[in-house]
């Protein structure tokens, strides 16, 4: 059962958080905080831990998803699947990108080796994304690993935006949905920047002409 997450319609002051001095006039606002992020992770761990029986290799897709992943895998440690259970898990990573400055390429490139993907044969996927946007990147990462023969393969991303391009794909577990807006902060970075922030932050347009590239 996919978890419901949480839909953000508005941003919130940025005055009233603690942001690196570095970056202040680069924010616009902060849209997610950091307790909030916390908090929905441990309730999608819960959801995961509910649907699955055996173990899971869970797929980091680099670098956006890093934090979310770190947070998400302690989460899942902790919980406990419907039979009491602790919950099986192994790590792995994909390298993914399709960004050039604010947009999507439609152009995916990922770093997959054969015998990385031979390995995935007969395993429980779990892929775990910061963002859902386009939808152009999951998707060609999901046909590519289906060929491959996973016994199953599902999706959580931290966030899903609401874009006129998106493809209409969904992933199977998410944390917030979000209005169409470049965001960055806890993982999620402009041009590899803003990734150590701990808010999820709209961009302004200063950061944005400041690390164009």
């Amino acid at each position: 059962m996919a978890s419901t997450g949480i839909e953000v319609t508005a941003a919130l002051p940025k005055e009233a958080f603690v942001l690196p001095a570095h970056y202040e006039d680069d924010v616009d606002s902060v849209l997610i905080p950091h307790g909030l992020i916390i908090n929905r992770i441990d309730k999608i761990a819960q959801d995961i831990a509910k649907d699955y029986q055996g173990p899971i290799v869970a797929c980091c897709v680099l670098k956006g998803a890093s934090v979310f992943y770190a947070d998400l895998m302690n989460a899942l440690r902790k919980t406990r699947t419907s039979d009491g259970a602790s919950v099986q898990f192994s790590y792995e990573f994909a390298r993914v990108k399709s960004y050039h400055n604010t947009e999507s390429t439609g152009q995916v490139h990922i770093s997959l080796s054969e015998e990385e993907l031979q390995a995935y044969r007969n395993k429980h996927l779990l892929i775990v994304e910061d963002i859902i946007d386009t939808g152009i990147t999951m998707v060609a990462l999901l046909d590519r690993l289906k060929k491959y023969e996973p016994a199953s393969v599902k999706v959580v991303s931290m966030l899903v935006k609401n874009t006129k391009k998106s493809n209409g794909y969904e992933p199977d577990y998410w944390g917030f949905r979000i209005p169409n807006k470049f965001v960055i902060g806890y993982g999620l970075d402009y041009n590899e920047v803003f990734r150590e922030m701990e808010h999820i932050c709209i961009i302004s347009e200063r950061g944005i002409q400041r690390y164009k590239q």
